[in-house]
């Protein structure tokens, strides 16, 4: 599955590590459950809540009718884990 497509690090998702919760960029078109279900498989990890929201202006510009609108490709996903797991950092393989 490619619901996920990669880690979101700035400074407010850097502070929300503290909290056990990580922040990513999955596609729009994916559900939570979809989402939920592929970090719990992928990581090993127990994931207890998920938070979602679209960002402002962005993607691609699109017309229907008289109304100027955005299609977004992407929507910010915030998961919190339980307690006593974590997501380890994903290193490049060197070749």
């Amino acid at each position: 599955m490619d619901g996920i497509k990669y880690a979101v690090f700035t400074d407010k998702s850097i502070r929300l590590l503290v909290k056990n919760q990580y922040t990513s960029n999955v596609e729009s078109g994916s559900t939570r459950t979809e989402i939920k279900h592929w970090v719990e498989l992928f990581f090993g990890v127990k994931v207890i809540a998920m938070n979602s929201h679209r960002l402002p202006l962005r993607g691609r510009r699109r017309r229907m009718g008289p109304i100027m609108g955005h299609t977004m490709h992407y929507r910010r996903m915030i998961i919190t884990l339980q307690p006593g797991y974590s997501i380890p950092p994903l290193r490049k393989k060197r070749t």
